[in-house]
């Protein structure tokens, strides 16, 4: 099914792409910073955790740790507030910090017995707290999950244990633009059937009915080979935190990008490097100079901003052309609770309520991606703009078709990313053939995980 066509979205979306211009996360690692989307509602609904007093009765006073901006200080500021005016036998104090200062205070908190009560994850370190015994099991707790899609739960599995609950969700989509597809007299693919050969000889057709290109490389993003992966029946990181894909696969990926460069559909190397090294603001559809581009689904209105246009999101090809669908909801961020707080019912109670309360959805907005419960997700809606109205329809619709959630990564997977960017830039230079780069990938990769 194809989703609110240029025509149903033009207006609304241009006035926003003007207020929102300059506004792009980075990368689909610092949309793990800055993912971050939520909204409004009606009345509040009640927690359905154990009520405000610890479990010996009395006033419990619980710390609250997390990364951010101002905005999402001040923010979460407002739901303390909030939830203490509902809870008042239950005292949050808040402790936060910017994301690269996050991590290191953690560690040291940790490390000094001194973990937060709640605190905030990200999936590359929840498998390391999980490990350390850090973290609590959620599903020891009265936390309601019944409103969240069960792949999204899933993703904070680990060990039989539930160590994270997604406060957002994202979707990777290929975002394109219709006025390229309409100067190249190439109609828009269907992108419930289209196919990894169908998106080469688009790109290909529209680069030769245009000054510009088809796409860009996007070889070295991580979540774009585990779809790839996913879709042949694979994982970038299996159950047991090690590599679920086999050099083969990931060489096969890298020989598309190099035939979609000889071909003329996506820029050489060393225009595909200089492109991403300026940002999502720069990127090829961004400028007008691409027909489609690979980004998430909460980067919608950014990259709209950025172009002056009225994009489109599509589903990956090769969604029905293999073993089975690769796409996959994407936590924009976790929460979780320490194993050793002092009031985990109060704990409990504040995490409950801020995933499942609708005054919570009214006071975060999108800030922390577009609510995981789908109640509250549909009770803010009109409070959101038109491209975060959009991007929910988008993921509520291709949610029907994601089978499952992908393994946590495990401890060291925030340096797989580099290291694919460089077997990536090795093989669009020709400095190393497809399946040599893969094997070294793995085997790279496996280093700084096992």
């Amino acid at each position: 099914m194809r989703l609110n066509k240029t025509n149903r979205r033009g207006t609304v979306l241009k006035a926003a792409a003007l207020v929102m211009a300059g506004s792009l996360a980075l990368s689909a690692c610092g949309q793990a910073e800055n993912l971050e989307e939520d909204a409004e509602g009606g009345a509040a609904e009640e927690s359905s955790a154990a009520g405000g007093e610890n479990a010996a009765g009395g006033e419990a006073e619980i710390r609250f740790s997390w990364w951010g901006s101002d905005s999402r200080h001040q923010l979460n500021q407002d739901l303390i507030d909030a939830f203490m005016e509902e809870y008042p036998d239950i005292t949050v104090v808040p402790d936060y910090t910017d994301w690269g200062g996050y991590w290191d205070k953690l560690a040291t908190q940790t490390a000094g017995g001194d973990t937060p009560d709640v605190l905030m994850q990200e999936e590359r370190y929840l498998r390391e707290y999980a490990d350390r015994g850090v973290l609590a099991d959620l599903s020891e707790y009265d936390i309601d999950t019944s409103a969240m899609d069960e792949a999204l739960v899933s993703s904070g599995e680990l060990d039989g244990g539930l160590y994270g609950l997604a406060t957002g969700v994202n979707v990777r989509v290929m975002m394109a633009d219709p006025q390229i597809f309409e100067e190249a007299g190439v109609e828009m693919p269907d992108d419930t059937t289209w196919t990894w050969d169908d998106y080469h000889e688009l790109m290909v057709q529209i680069a030769e009915n245009t000054e510009g290109y088809g796409a860009q490389d996007y070889g070295f993003i991580e979540p774009d080979l585990a779809i790839w992966a996913r879709q042949h029946g694979q994982a970038l990181w299996d159950e047991n935190g090690e590599i679920g894909v086999d050099a083969e696969l990931v060489a096969e990926l890298w020989e598309r990008s190099l035939k979609i460069i000889e071909d003329g559909g996506a820029p050489p190397a060393s225009e595909a490097l200089e492109i991403d090294a300026g940002g999502p603001e720069q990127s090829l559809i961004a400028t007008n100079r691409a027909a489609v581009a690979r980004f998430w689904t909460n980067q919608l209105e950014a990259i709209s901003s950025a172009s002056g246009r009225d994009l489109e999101m599509l589903r990956y090809p090769g969604e029905t052309e293999f073993e089975r669908t690769g796409l996959f909801l994407k936590p924009a961020m976790a929460i979780s609770m320490s194993a050793e707080s002092e009031f985990p019912e109060a704990s409990a109670t504040f995490i409950d309520w801020m995933l499942n309360s609708e005054e919570a959805g009214k006071i975060l907005l999108s800030d922390r991606g577009l609510p995981a419960n789908e109640d509250v997700r549909a009770a803010i809606l009109p409070e959101l703009g038109e491209a975060e109205q959009y991007a929910a329809e988008f993921i509520e619709d291709v949610s029907a078709d994601i089978e499952d959630a992908p393994a946590p990564p495990p401890v060291g997977a925030g340096e797989v990313a580099a290291i694919l960017a460089r077997y990536n830039e090795q093989v669009l230079f020709g400095q190393m053939e497809p399946l040599a780069a893969a094997e070294a990938f793995i085997q790279e990769a496996t280093s700084v995980t096992g």
